[in-house]
């Protein structure tokens, strides 16, 4: 796989990951967002969910352009960076703990995807 690719893989996840944040963000100030339809429709017209969203559609768009260049094997394992990236943002960002197991977690993670990154190009 070539660095372009990686980067479009790289670019559709952070994406993805920036969507997951908006929403966090968007559900932190509000209590009892499904208690009701109207408060569903609220919480998906709310300024932080919409603009997830709107990243989600971006990342799809993104998402089926890179599988025409890469074969899913190699694309979607690499994806799963989005776990670390999630982790270490959720530490900084929202005060969330990183322990132990979460660090050898995405160690295993990292190693399986470099094993694939590797492989992909033979």
């Amino acid at each position: 796989m070539n660095l372009v690719n990686f980067l479009l893989i790289l670019a559709n996840t952070l994406m993805l990951v920036s969507g997951q944040f908006l929403w966090k963000f968007g559900l932190q100030s509000k209590s009892n967002v499904f208690e009701s339809l109207y408060s569903v429709i609220k919480l998906f017209l709310s300024p932080y969910v919409l603009s997830g969203l709107f990243l989600y559609g971006l990342a799809t768009v993104l998402w089926l352009f890179i599988l025409t260049r890469v074969p899913l094997s190699v694309a979607y394992p690499i994806q799963s960076i989005a776990y670390i990236l999630a982790a270490v943002g959720a530490y900084f960002v929202f005060g969330e703990s990183i322990t132990v197991y979460k660090i050898i977690g995405c160690t295993f993670i990292m190693i399986g995807v470099a094993f694939i990154g590797f492989t992909s190009t033979q």
